[in-house]
């Protein structure tokens, strides 16, 4: 487009004074209606939440070629004004396209389900089935892998007794009990692996860690400082049982597992027998007595070594003069 063309279509554009927002005339009926809802409905329409957006459209029925437009509008005025678009998100995907929500549904309680399946027994392969399981259990809401490697520790919470979990973008994912299960499955998987992170927390290292998945003991967990909060909610783990907690997994290795669970190709992990903690942890110290006259003989040695010692002195320095005269000696040797 030339400068006199962005001129004109500037010109055109309509300034919404409520908001402070200039609205590109080709939008600006779809975004009045937009707004206009926002108002009635008492929800804030920029930066807009994909849950308002997802109820605007649910309110507003149309053709999806009239849906489109509408949600072009609202992503191209929150683009404008340095706001992500939130037509872009899982959430409004799954309401414009019902076969796709169908086919993802499906795809979340089968994933749902190997969760549940994984053992958290053993070491490591308990290790890594908490993690695995947590993976299985944020894949099953449809979020990217891209997303899931962003997660940081505090992206996740509870909601009385649905899980929560919001994507840097701010989209959240609630995964909420099944009544069929009795329950919540992705709350008792979290609480699994976050057990793993709070123990970490207090006592670094493997060593004890592997005591601990094997025989647990109860965690009471702190509130995360400044520092835990920002590690990566899932990081690799090495066949050690290693956690690198400032370093998350990669996109290709989120993607990769729930795929290799869903087909049965998923890695076996060797379960390594760990020693009772007491037979590992036990240093004996042996009782040593000594005898009434074990300081007066160590006073009496360093007393004569100090008296048949006390002429090296002389004797080093008779050595240096003998070898000086012994180098001027070889000097005129080599020069004859």
């Amino acid at each position: 487009m030339s400068s006199t063309g962005r001129e004109t279509a500037r010109r055109n554009d309509v300034h919404d004074a409520d908001l402070g927002l200039w609205i590109p005339s080709r939008y600006r009926h779809d975004w009045a209606l937009f707004a206009d809802w926002c108002a009635a409905a008492d929800r804030r329409p920029i930066p807009a939440a994909p849950e308002t957006l997802a109820l605007f459209l649910h309110e507003h029925p149309a053709v999806p070629a009239t849906q489109r437009r509408r949600l072009s509008a609202i992503n191209a005025v929150h683009t404008g004004h340095g706001y992500p678009a939130p037509g872009r998100t899982e959430t409004v995907r799954r309401h414009l396209d019902a076969t796709r929500a169908s086919r993802l549904d499906r795809l979340g309680r089968l994933l749902l389900q190997r969760a549940v399946e994984l053992s958290t027994e053993g070491w490591p392969s308990g290790l890594f089935g908490r993690r695995d399981a947590l993976l299985l259990v944020l894949a099953a809401t449809g979020m990217s892998f891209t997303d899931i490697t962003r997660l940081r520790r505090r992206d996740i919470r509870y909601d009385g007794n649905t899980l929560v979990a919001t994507t840097r973008a701010g989209e959240r994912f609630r995964l909420a009990p099944d009544p069929a299960a009795g329950g919540n499955p992705a709350a008792a998987i979290y609480r699994r692996r976050a057990e793993v992170q709070a123990f970490l927390d207090q006592y670094p290292g493997t060593h004890l860690l592997r005591h601990h998945v094997t025989d647990p003991v109860e965690i009471i967990a702190d509130p995360l400082d400044a520092e835990q909060a920002r590690q990566p909610l899932l990081c690799p783990i090495d066949r050690w049982g290693h956690l690198p907690h400032a370093q998350p997994m990669t996109a290709q290795s989120v993607s990769a597992l729930p795929q290799a669970h869903l087909s049965g190709r998923a890695p076996v992990r060797k379960v390594v027998p760990v020693p009772p903690q007491d037979d590992s942890d036990t240093s004996v110290e042996l009782e040593i007595e000594l005898d009434r006259d074990y300081y007066d003989r160590g006073t009496a040695a360093r007393r004569r070594d100090h008296e048949s010692l006390g002429d090296l002195d002389d004797i080093f320095a008779k050595l240096e003069q003998r070898v000086e005269v012994l180098l001027v000696e070889l000097g005129e040797v080599l020069e004859e």
